[in-house]
Order: structure tokens, then sequence, then C-alpha cells
């Protein structure tokens, strides 16, 4: 759920999920019923949200979204835990994209809108951004470069008519047969003479590009290339306008057109790719993030940071509030919900102080993960907080604590939508365990089971 509503925060959903059954099972242990610990975990969850909302650092406003420095200041945090020290360039070229195609209303960003292209070779500083589209294959014809193009898409095949039957043909001379093949081949031209008057400089078939149809479509002038992806050609036609053809049966009406200022092949490392780009001036819909690794888990690894910032930009647009990071905010959160459940009555306070005990899981995964002492950087962080210094987190380069929101802490910040969601998904998954009280098995079927200390079949006695 965390991935496809959020798309970030799994590593504080799982921590925190399993420190929450931790706490529950001590719970148990000392004598709590579960429905108690239910109650008291329910509560703490509702003035987690409260206490959310009140340590808010800042939030993001419309006139934010067009900067892109404003941009690579967020997502760097998401991508600095997957990446940490290349978190710079991954995260302006994030920005970028987002910003090339950034909506008026930011809210109605689509992460569909940023495609992201691995090509093996050379170093990760050599990726970049296009606007436009790249296609990771060469085109099937001989031209390889044009201008202010006009493209059509064809979802199917572009070659002669097929009929649906199968006929017979009866040929008596060697003339019939000439006569038969040179009205195929005129058919065809005129088709691809029709189109190319109409226009089109561009042809993309979701199939195959037969022969002859090649040989006119390079004789026109006419760039070819094959997509096979129903998937890209659909964000094609998104860049450029066009609308989806079924098959081509001469000229395309200039409506069902698209254009792109600049489509031509590059060579990139050893692989050819087609480069559908537009200018500043012309705007687009899709931007692609073109990564540069020298082996593919590297590029892997980059792919899975780029698409986390990426769903930052997403749930930015609709939440632009976010707060202190570097487990400054956990520690906070787990000092004002202890403080709560000191002032509640009956057993559910033993809950309540356990789910605030459970945000130090944070700073003590950060502490552990340096080399740190626990106890020492989590004591720390609770005597600054307070003092009412809310921001001080973990500097894992220091190797003490800091003010997250610095510049020498890099100005690390959390989503306050990311945060909240994980909170609340991982106290349902531990009340869902906790609700459960009998566990049913299955006895395996069969008759009895042979000793393994006899010999034999027990048939056999």
């Amino acid at each position: 759920m965390q991935q496809q509503e959020i798309g970030d925060g799994i590593n504080f959903l799982i921590v925190f999920t399993g420190e929450l059954l931790n706490k529950a099972g001590e719970l148990l242990y000392m004598g709590l019923h579960p429905n108690e610990i239910i109650s008291g975990f329910s509560l703490a969850l509702q003035k987690a949200n409260e206490f959310l909302e009140q340590i808010v650092l800042g939030e993001v406003d419309k006139a934010g979204f067009n900067d892109v420095k404003v941009l690579q200041s967020i997502v760097r945090t998401a991508i600095m835990s997957k990446q940490n020290g290349n978190e710079d360039l991954l995260a302006g070229l994030v920005a970028k994209a987002c910003h090339t195609v950034m909506p008026k209303n930011p809210f109605n960003f689509s992460v569909d809108n940023v495609r992201i292209v691995k090509v093996l070779g050379s170093s990760m500083h050599k990726s970049e951004v296009v606007r436009g589209m790249v296609v990771n294959r060469p085109p099937t014809g001989q031209v390889r470069k044009v201008k202010d193009a006009k493209i059509a898409i064809f979802t199917e095949s572009i070659d002669a008519a097929q009929t649906d039957t199968k006929g017979t043909v009866l040929l008596e001379s060697a003339a019939d047969l000439l006569s038969y093949n040179e009205g195929e081949e005129k058919h065809m031209e005129k088709m691809i003479k029709s189109l190319a008057d109409s226009g089109v400089r561009v042809v993309a078939s979701g199939s195959t590009i037969g022969e002859m149809a090649q040989h006119f479509l390079d004789k026109n002038g006419i760039l070819s290339v094959k997509i096979p992806s129903k998937f890209e050609l659909r964000r094609l036609a998104r860049a450029s306008g066009a609308k989806m053809l079924v098959n081509i049966k001469g000229a395309v009406h200039p409506d069902d057109q698209g254009f792109f200022s600049n489509v031509y092949t590059r060579e990139v490392g050893d692989q050819r790719v087609i480069v559908f780009e537009q200018d500043e001036k012309d705007s687009t819909q899709i931007a692609t993030i073109m990564l540069r690794a020298p082996t593919y888990n590297i590029l892997n690894d980059l792919e899975r940071a780029c698409n986390h910032g990426v769903n930052t930009c997403r749930m930015l647009g609709r939440d632009g509030r976010y707060l202190a990071g570097a487990g400054a905010s956990e520690i906070e959160l787990a000092r004002r919900i202890g403080e709560f459940g000191e002032k509640r009555k009956g057993l559910e306070q033993y809950a309540v102080k356990a789910f605030g005990e459970a945000f130090e899981v944070v700073p003590r995964t950060l502490a552990e993960n340096t080399g740190l002492d626990e106890m020492e950087i989590v004591s720390k962080l609770y005597a600054a907080h307070e003092k009412g210094n809310i921001n001080v987190g973990v500097d894992i380069l220091g190797e003490t604590i800091g003010d997250a929101t610095s510049e020498e802490l890099g100005n690390i910040r959390d989503l306050l939508a990311v945060k909240a969601n994980a909170i609340k998904l991982a106290t349902d998954v531990a009340i869902t365990v906790l609700r459960v009280d009998h566990i049913m098995m299955s006895k395996p079927a069969g008759g009895p089971r042979m000793d393994a200390r006899r010999g034999g079949h027990w048939d056999d006695d």
C-alpha cells in the first residue's frame, strides 16, 4: 500500500512496524490484554497525527514548484537514503525532469510523464534529462534525422494488406505475375506518397514494417521506427499530441498528426537510440531521464532512487508540508506521546507509552549504522528536544547530533504525507495482528505415518 499510494517511506514503514510488534509482545508478556493494547495504540495514533501537524517545518507553495532548486532540496532527502553520495546529481536530474512536465496545478502531476531509460556504459555523471522521449532502439530505415517533424503513429503493421481468408490467384504467364507484383507495389507507393504529401516525416509502428513499405518510406525521406510496447506508443502519442491510428490508409489528417522539434538517431555508448525532442519554446508532456552506469546492477539502483524521487514530487503536489528529517521528527513524537501517556489513567497508558518509544527505532538505527552509541545518541536527542530544539537529529557525518535543517547536515526534510501514511499503515498492521486470537491449522492428509526407526511399511505387519 505504501509503495502504491505514496511511492516512498518503505524502509520506515517496515522498521516501525517491526518495532511496534516487539513493543506489543512485551506488553502481552507483562499481562496486558490485546484489547487494552489495541485501545492504547489507536489513541496514540490519533495523538501522533495531531503532533505531526504541530511540528511541521514549512510548506512548498505553488510558486515553489516553478523553482528547480526548491524541488531539488525536497527530493534530495528521499534519494539520499538510497544513493548516499550521489544525491545531489540524481536530485538535480529528477527535479529538472519533474519541473519540465509540471502542470499549472501541481496536484495533477503524474509520475507517468517522467520516463527513465537505462543505457549501459560510461559514468553516472553522463546522465542527462531530455525534453521528450528516448526510445532505446535504432530506426528501421535509412533516414536518421528529421527537424520540425510531424509524426504519425500506427498500432498495426505497415505492410501490404493481407486477406482474412485464403485465396487462389491463377497466373497463366510471366506477364500476369509481373502485373500482379507491380499492382501491389504501385498501391503501396501511392499510400506512402500520400502519407508524405500530408506532411508526415516520422512514422512509428507498434508492429512490423514490411520491406516494400520500408523502401518507399526511405524514398520519401520518412524516418521510421518500430515500438513493440503499447505503453511506449501511448507515451509517444501523449508527448507529441498525435492520435494513435490503427493502420495506414494513405494521407493522415493534420488533427491526427503530432509534432517534435527534433527527431534524430544518437549513439550512446555502444547503443543507438532515437531521441524525440522538443525545444524550449515548445511545451512537452513527457521528460526522460537517461541514466548511464558501467553495470546493470548500478543502473537498477539508480532507477530505483529516481523513481522514489519522482514519487516524492507527486506527493509534494498533493501536500506540500514537510518535517525535519534525520530522526528529529521521530524523537519529538516519542517525547510528546510519552508525556501524553504519563497523564493517562488505566492500563492503556502502557500501550500509549510503548507506541511512543517505538519511534526511537529510527534514531537508534541511524546511530547503529554509523557506528555510534545508540543510547548516548538517543539521550542527547531527548535532552536537545526538551530544550525546545525540535529540529535536532542524527549527524552521521559529524558522528553526533545537529540541526537537520542546517546546511551542514544537508537540510534534511521528510514529507508529512509520507510519514503520516507510514505510521497509519504500521499501526493498522500491529492492531490486525493483535486481533488474531485463534489460528486454525489443517493437518496433513493421509493415513498413519511410518516410524522412521522402523523399517518396511506399516501395512506389512
